[in-house]
């Protein structure tokens, strides 16, 4: 399960930037319901910042999203080592 809850006014002083926080597992259908979250924002890619602290694990399709977010500018923080390591390890990922 994931919970996707924007947060309003972190590391997001503008309109133009939205912060989703992300908690527990990035997998299976919960990747398609993140992707869905960051369409429906009236952010551009590059104003948007996910804080990963309370995410715990994330599979190959999580990684490849978060690949290609950060790609096209997003940002993401405060995650655990272990998802570091994760978005490291992954060519798609950081």
């Amino acid at each position: 399960m994931l919970k996707i809850a924007r947060v309003e006014g972190e590391m997001c002083p503008s309109d133009s930037n939205s912060t989703l926080k992300l908690e527990g597992k990035l997998i299976g259908p919960w990747v398609d319901e993140l992707r869905r979250a960051c369409e429906e924002l009236a952010t551009p890619p590059s104003g948007l910042h996910l804080n990963l602290s309370a995410v715990t694990f994330i599979d190959s399709a999580g990684i490849n999203l978060l690949g290609d977010l950060i790609r096209r500018g997003a940002t993401i923080s405060a995650c655990s080592g272990f998802v570091d390591e994760l978005l490291r390890r992954n060519p798609s990922g950081r």
